[in-house]
């Protein structure tokens, strides 16, 4: 019921409802939440992520990253299986039982070598199988650019992965902890190019934005999106510049 609530909100236009494919009737409160994740990250991810990228080796950091990403999959699987994706839900299957059992519970990525790759998803997906438009744009505070239907989707992604119902505690915590770390790996390894975009471009707003929407849209295959954008590119250029124009 939760869920039917939060999709019932979900705003319209959608993609290309707008006259530049930015449908952002909350961007003040947006801005807010920007400038708060800003100080968020300028405080301590940000001082986190590189002190975790300079301590720990980069094999230890890969490590985490696939015990992250292996205790992510059965949550992918149910999303792929609710997708009607059959074969992304037992390439996905495959992929956890291979790195479980023969990368020492997912500590290694064997299924990687095999050329068995993960089939990326989430309930923000599902959902965009499902017709539900995306809605207005929304920055969400310390999760950062979203949209109205990604925003259910990460909660209901929360309660979608079987692990967290069979596994005891705190066991079940330990995908949450890697994760974390995953991702502040991430931003110590990326480090350079997301301080561009939200340190040295005009409107780091306007530019996280418009990098998420039509990257998201490429993701999911949306038709008259735009073309994806490269997030390594110049973040002093136009935001809005038109993605066909010679």
């Amino acid at each position: 019921m939760a869920v039917v609530v939060g999709l019932s909100a979900c705003s319209t236009p959608g993609p290309g409802g707008a006259p530049d494919g930015v449908h952002d009737p909350y961007e003040e409160t947006n801005r807010r939440n920007h400038e708060f994740n800003l100080a968020l990250d300028r405080g301590l991810v940000r001082p986190a992520g590189k002190g975790y990228s300079n301590v720990l080796p980069e094999p230890v950091q890969d490590t985490v990253s696939n015990f992250s990403s292996n205790l992510s999959l059965p949550g992918t699987v149910v999303n792929n299986l609710l997708q009607g994706n059959m074969g992304g839900a037992v390439q996905n299957s495959f992929r956890f039982f291979v790195n479980t059992v023969f990368g020492i519970g997912g500590l290694g990525d064997p299924a990687s070598e095999l050329g068995v790759d993960a089939v990326d998803t989430d309930f923000g997906e599902t959902l965009h199988v499902w017709g539900v438009p995306e809605g207005a744009f929304v920055e969400l505070p310390f999760l950062g650019p979203s949209t109205e239907r990604d925003a259910v989707g990460k909660v209901v992604d929360l309660f979608t992965n079987p692990l967290s119902y069979v596994l005891p505690t705190p066991e079940k915590y330990y995908g949450t902890g890697a994760g974390l770390a995953s991702k502040l790996g991430d931003r110590g390894r990326y480090s350079d190019t997301i301080d561009s975009i939200l340190y040295e471009s005009s409107d780091s707003y306007a530019q996280s934005r418009i990098i998420y929407l039509q990257n998201r849209r490429f993701e999911l295959g949306s038709e008259g999106d735009g073309a994806y954008v490269d997030p390594y590119d110049d973040p002093y250029g136009d935001p809005y510049a038109d993605p066909y124009a010679e």
